[in-house]
């Protein structure tokens, strides 16, 4: 039976046996004992399935990995140690020194660094492309050793919406996978892989998480890209740290999400704690309830601010005076996050002062989870850019990122307005 996503976020991934916990339980251990040398081997050679070292697997991780994927819609997922991490290993699991990644600039300042910094220092070069590029100028970016596509559904601060449909032809027509950060809107407002994107990522300590308690990211396959096209000899050649096992023809659908197991993971190690596990998978239970909220409550605060004369611009994709407001109608229709930007009259100085002048709302270096938060990335998460950067990638000086949580929404308007009376 096949089961609404809604329920999916509590149901998927894990099914107790006749006297099991009815909840996911946390595996805390590192190994898992077994009776034969012979089973060891087979599990070692990848010719049988089972637990022998969390770092690779663990029931805990397992479960919450299946349930993501079903949210996804994707063949198979792999929890990581944090959203980082799974950027990262998305892309070294099929690019190598020499190889080149065409990028949406308009990405989160971290992924920005890991890939134009050191990603770059181990060979892997990156193009970046504009938010509002087109066809013409996304195809000049690519390259013949171009190996995939990077863009963010919804971007972490600008809140730019990705035209994912165009990403994906353009990526496939170049015979590349397309690779999304699907971070900010979840699959319950936005699932890419029935636009064509070919690879998911998350960092699951926003709203998966919801509570801020966890650090942890997600890789989700979709098992729609062919990988036996001539680019990728990982997949299409043995690999003799595997006795040669040749993934495409193993793992078929599955070939991209089981590499990134036994090898990434494997020579990598950054793995998901359980603990962690456990708790992401809480949060996951009421995702659907929290990010109908978290949108409601979004668009009255756009709507409060957009009529403030103190306030310069507000962006949010779901607001009818957004630039991607036909985009976002097309892609995420229900919403598309509780996160919101706008910028304060007076720059820079008056930012800062407003930000100093809220109560109930909290300064932190953190977006998507229950309480409301807000940051000036221009002075924090994207201090490190030049002042082109930050243009690229659509941070002005006096831009404030805010994520609406999901509390009672008059109590969050009361807070702008006497932070904006001291102003």
């Amino acid at each position: 039976m096949a089961y609404h996503i809604n329920t999916q976020c509590v149901q998927a991934g894990y099914e107790p046996k006749n006297g099991e916990s009815r909840v996911i339980p946390i595996v805390q251990s590192t190994t898992f004992k077994y009776d034969s040398a012979a089973t060891l081997g087979r599990l070692f050679d990848l010719e049988e399935d089972g637990f022998f070292y969390t770092r690779l697997s663990n029931p805990t991780l397992s479960a919450v990995a299946q349930k993501i994927a079903a949210l996804e819609g994707g063949v198979g997922a792999m929890l990581t140690a944090s959203g980082q991490a799974a950027s990262m290993l998305s892309i070294t699991n099929i690019c190598h020194a020499g190889d080149h990644v065409v990028c949406a600039s308009a990405i989160y300042g971290g992924t920005f660094n890991l890939f134009n910094k050191s990603l770059r220092e181990l060979g892997i070069e990156f193009t970046f492309v504009t938010p509002d590029a087109d066809e013409e100028a996304i195809n000049a970016a690519f390259r013949d050793n171009t190996k995939a596509v990077f863009v963010e559904s919804v971007s972490n601060p600008s809140l730019d919406v990705a035209d994912v449909e165009l990403y994906a032809k353009l990526a496939h027509a170049h015979g590349v996978p397309l690779i999304v950060d699907n971070t900010f809107p979840t699959p319950v407002l936005f699932r890419p892989f029935e636009w064509g994107a070919d690879i998911v990522v998350h960092s699951t300590s926003k709203y998966m998480d919801g509570h801020a308690v966890a650090l942890g990211g997600v890789i989700v396959d979709s098992g729609n890209f062919d990988w036996t096209n001539g680019k990728y000899p990982a997949f299409t050649e043995p690999d003799e740290s595997y006795h040669g096992v040749v993934y495409a023809e193993k793992f078929g659908k599955a070939a991209y999400i089981t590499k990134c197991v036994t090898h990434m993971m494997r020579d990598y190690g950054p793995q998901q704690s359980p603990q962690n596990a456990f708790l992401l998978n809480l949060g996951l239970e009421t995702l659907f309830l929290r990010m109908e909220r978290h949108c409601a409550n979004a668009m009255t605060v756009a709507q409060f601010l957009e009529q403030n004369d103190k306030i310069e611009w507000v962006n949010y994709p779901s607001l009818p005076s957004s630039k991607y407001f036909e985009r976002c109608q097309k892609y995420m229709p229900n919403g598309c996050c509780g996160v919101i930007s706008f910028g304060v009259k007076g720059g820079r100085e008056k930012a800062m002062q407003f930000m100093d002048a809220l109560d109930m709302i909290k300064l932190v270096i953190h977006v998507a989870d229950a309480r409301t938060c807000a940051l000036h990335p221009a002075s924090t998460t994207h201090r490190q850019l030049t002042d082109q950067q930050l243009e690229d990638c659509g941070v002005k000086p006096n831009l404030i990122r805010m994520s609406v949580g999901i509390e009672y929404v008059d109590d969050i308007l009361a807070d702008l307005q006497q932070a904006l009376d001291k102003i």
